[in-house]
């Protein structure tokens, strides 16, 4: 190996590295906020790249049709659980109308847009709007219900809604993959390495994210209760925020999060409808690098995640996914050690 090969190595790593460090801050926040290991956050990458891939053949993309069959579930659960619970009909009409009143809205443009052939852009923003909304939907459907249950039973829970959309996914978008068209078709050489104008819009997207969500836990009303909630779930109840929102929150942050690296990884890979669970496991590697808990760590994570896959793949190609999810089991040991009398609470 020499230098100009390392070199394309590294900058392969680094951008899938900056991918996976996406998806291992959704999977912090997110298990952080609700103590959900949200094994499905990589479903979301892959139905954005697959959506986008079918609204630029011109068809009506099957994520519309299960945002509104899971709409329609979820509003459904909602009018059973006000029954139940003897509220007046106009409120829980009301309530029920919220509910589906984005993802209707947002459905029907895509249905009426799909064949006239939008810019990229606009179909990019289509594709985020549409995936972004699963987020909290599935919160309230699979999650909200079990918020004070253990680690372990949001953890099945979390399982079988992946193997639940994974099977849909099928259903919805077929067994064919899809490599979107680059969003910036250029090259750039830098010391002998060649560089895509995708795998720039990769590293820019990502840097401006990480700072995005910085900002917004720091400076932002939401982000503070966020972070509250993270800290104290009793404390933060006790003092006016709501648990459910704060839930619904990192999961429509985490889905739009799925959805935005879903576009991003779409021209640089085929994406299949089951590809979204090796790509979100990486995620999940990074996180558990960084104990579920700190941001820095699974961005450190995420970065050595890509660099490992990215030089395995030159090495031993065939092994590239075994030596990646091995290095969990040191991560693990090194944890168990350090801390062996952590406990679940």
């Amino acid at each position: 190996m020499d230098a100009t090969i390392a070199g394309i190595l590294a900058v392969d790593g680094l951008t899938n590295g900056a991918i996976y460090a996406l998806l291992a801050l959704a999977l912090v926040m997110v298990f952080a906020v609700t103590r959900v290991i949200f094994i499905p956050q990589g479903e979301f990458v892959a139905f954005a790249a697959l959506t986008l891939a079918l609204l630029q053949t011109g068809k009506v993309p099957g994520t519309v049709w299960f945002l509104l069959v899971l709409a329609g579930a979820v509003a459904l659960a909602e009018l059973w659980q006000g029954w139940r619970q003897h509220r007046p009909p106009l409120r829980l009409l009301a309530a029920a109308t919220r509910t589906l009143a984005w993802p209707v809205a947002v459905s029907m443009l895509a249905i009426w847009a799909a064949p006239r052939g939008w810019p990229t852009l606009a179909q990019a923003l289509l594709t985020v709007a549409l995936v972004t909304t699963f987020g909290p939907l599935l919160y309230r459907l699979a999650f909200e219900s079990l918020a004070d249950a253990s680690v372990l039973v949001l953890l099945i829970v979390s399982v079988g809604v992946h193997f639940a959309l994974v099977g849909l996914g099928l259903y919805f978008f077929g067994a064919e993959g899809f490599r979107n068209p680059s969003f910036w078709d250029t090259r750039l050489d830098l010391a002998g390495v060649t560089l895509t104008g995708q795998a720039l819009i990769i590293f820019a997207a990502s840097l401006v994210l990480i700072v995005a969500l910085w900002l917004f836990f720091e400076r932002s009303l939401p982000g503070k209760a966020l972070r509250a909630t993270a800290v104290n779930r009793l404390g933060a109840r006790l003092m006016g925020i709501s648990s459910s929102s704060a839930g619904r929150l990192s999961f429509t942050m985490a889905a739009l999060i799925g959805a935005l690296s879903g576009l991003l990884i779409g021209p640089t890979t085929t994406v299949f409808y089951d590809s979204g669970f090796l790509i979100g496991l990486k995620g999940f590697v990074a996180a558990v690098f960084a104990g579920l808990a700190s941001y820095p760590l699974a961005l450190v994570g995420a970065l050595g995640v890509g660099l490992l896959e990215s030089f395995s793949s030159f090495w031993a190609s065939a092994f590239k996914e075994v030596i990646v999810f091995s290095t969990i089991l040191p991560v693990l040991l090194w944890r168990s050690l350090r801390d062996p009398d952590a406990e679940d609470h």
